[in-house]
């Protein structure tokens, strides 16, 4: 069982987390929801094609213009609060780094931190356990926040995203983090190359053995454009099939820019599994 904020999540259950982008240099949308009502029509119809957890981050993961923690502070936080006013019952999760983001997000209502850098401040765990909140714990290959991996290389990359996840999940759950609001993301294009994202999504078995819910960032990625060599608005399918792929592998939670569509896939996945009843059944009925 997955337990965030009001919401339980069923272990054959798949979820969906909406990302809202609060900055005005994204990589997808080059800051179409950095102003409040975009933003919040985004969740709005996120909500409404079936997201359970709506992702907000101040901060682009790219490198760019320096944002420090007051201003990703001042991009997140209100709406945080406005989100929680008017969506009680969705998970509110906050894409940062920083504990003080961390601390200043959940007073405002958050129910998750999503730590995509791999534990790089350790207080922001601390946060999660203070205010009884979910903490995802993301391999990112040791690398400094907003930068780009170099001539990365591991002897077993499946290996390293087990030690750091699963370690940073028990570090948390040390710390008073509850287990059963505890995530490990592989991190796809974080600290890696294009190969090692294809094989940690062929080895996701590995992680779902570990008995972590794990959640998966494929949505639009470099290691799908290059896979296909597609640009960023290409990238649709090449994330559908490696959506369906992480499903039917055991992946839990599915952060993503396209929801409807991802539904419909995560559907598909579930009905053929046997999890999930057809919505309809007429055909050789009649």
């Amino acid at each position: 069982m997955l337990r965030l904020g009001t919401r339980e999540f069923g272990d054959d259950e798949l979820v969906i987390m909406a990302i809202v982008n609060r900055t005005p240099d994204s990589f997808y949308d080059q800051g179409a929801t950095f102003t409040d009502e975009p933003a919040l029509l985004r969740v709005e119809r996120a909500v409404s094609e079936g997201a359970a957890i709506i992702d907000i981050g101040g901060v682009k993961a790219g490198p760019g213009e320096d944002v420090s923690a007051e201003e990703e502070i001042r991009r997140t936080v209100a709406f945080v609060a406005e989100v929680r006013r008017r969506h009680p019952d969705v998970v509110i999760s906050v894409d940062t780094w920083r504990h003080e983001v961390g601390e200043a997000a959940c007073e405002a209502g958050a129910d998750l931190l999503n730590d995509a850098w791999g534990g790089v401040d350790p207080k922001l765990a601390e946060v999660a356990a203070r205010y009884d909140v979910g903490l995802v714990c993301t391999h990112a290959g040791g690398v400094e926040p907003r930068t780009r991996p170099h001539r990365t290389g591991y002897e077993d990359v499946m290996a390293d995203i087990l030690r750091v996840t699963v370690g940073l999940a028990e570090r948390a759950v040390g710390l008073g983090v509850r287990r059963d609001a505890v995530l490990i993301d592989p991190g796809h294009d974080f600290g890696k190359n294009t190969r090692h994202s294809l094989e940690a999504t062929r080895r996701l078995p590995e992680m779902t053995e570990t008995g972590w819910p794990v959640l998966v960032s494929l949505s639009n990625k470099d290691f799908v454009g290059e896979t296909l060599d597609r640009p960023v608005k290409e990238r649709l399918i090449g994330t559908l099939a490696t959506t369906a792929v992480s499903a039917w592998l055991g992946a839990r939670v599915y952060r993503v820019h396209e929801v409807a569509e991802t539904r419909q896939v995560l559907d598909m996945v579930a009905s053929i599994a046997g999890h999930r009843p057809p919505a309809v059944a007429r055909r050789g009925l009649a």
